[in-house]
C-alpha cells in the first residue's frame, strides 16, 4: 500500500494505524500548497479533492477520507483489536467517535489555521473547540483510551487532532485528563515510529 501524507496533517492518523497494524506501507509526501507529490506528480489526479490522506490499495484502487481508511486498515488485522468487530454495538461506538472527531473537532480546528481569520471570529472559534474538548475530557474520564482499555483507530485520530493545539493557541493543560491522555498515546512505540517517519520528533526523537 501507499499512503499519501503531509507531515503532521490528519494523514498522521492512518499512518499511526498502519504502524499499529504492522502493515508495510510506502509513504508518499504531498505538498498541500502546490498539490504535488515529492516526485512532482499532480496529487489531484490521485485525489481530486486535493487533500490528504489517500491510500493506494493492493489492487491499485484509491481510498480517501481518514475515518474510512483507518477502518479498512484495522479490518485487515482483526487480531490487533484496532477497532471492534463489524456488526457489534462497540463498532458503532467507534464509528460514533470517528464521526465526532471528524466533524466536531477536526473541521472546527481548520479555520484556526487561516492567518486571515478575523480576530473576533478566531476567538469564537477557539471557544467552540474548547467547549468540545471539555466534553471529550468528561467522556474520557479515568479511561486510558476512548473505547476503554484498548487503543483503537479513534485514539489515533484524536491524538492527531489534539497535536494541533500548539499551532492554534489552545493550551491542553487546561484539561489535565486530555494532557495525560495525549502523553500516553504519544509514548506508544508505533505512534512514535509514525511521527519520527514524518519528521515530527526532531533530533531528540
Amino acid at each position: 500500500m501507499k499512503l499519501y501524507y503531509a507531515p503532521g496533517a490528519c494523514s498522521l492518523s492512518p499512518h499511526i494505524v498502519l504502524c499499529e497494524a504492522g502493515l508495510p506501507v510506502e509513504l508518499i509526501k504531498v505538498d498541500l500548497g502546490s498539490k504535488r507529490t515529492a516526485d512532482g506528480a499532480d496529487f489531484r489526479k490521485i485525489n481530486g479533492k486535493g487533500y490528504v490522506p489517500a491510500i493506494e490499495l493492493e489492487n491499485g484502487q484509491y481510498l480517501t477520507e481518514g475515518p474510512a481508511i483507518v477502518q479498512y486498515i484495522a479490518d485487515k488485522v482483526p487480531e490487533r483489536r484496532l477497532i471492534p468487530a463489524a456488526g457489534t454495538l462497540e463498532r458503532y461506538r467507534a464509528i460514533e467517535w470517528l464521526n465526532f472527531i471528524s466533524t466536531e473537532l477536526h473541521k472546527q480546528y481548520s479555520p484556526l489555521f487561516d492567518s486571515t481569520l478575523d480576530a473576533g471570529l478566531r476567538t469564537r472559534q477557539r471557544e467552540r473547540v474548547q467547549n468540545r474538548l471539555e466534553w471529550v475530557a468528561g467522556q474520557l474520564g479515568a479511561n486510558p483510551y476512548l473505547m476503554g482499555k484498548d487503543f483503537t483507530v479513534a485514539d489515533a485520530y484524536l491524538f492527531t487532532v489534539l497535536s494541533w493545539n500548539g499551532h492554534v493557541g489552545i493550551d491542553l493543560a487546561k484539561w489535565p485528563t486530555l494532557a495525560t491522555y495525549q502523553a500516553r498515546v504519544g509514548a506508544r512505540t508505533n505512534v512514535r515510529t509514525a511521527m519520527r517517519a514524518e519528521g515530527l520528533l526532531g533530533a531528540a526523537g
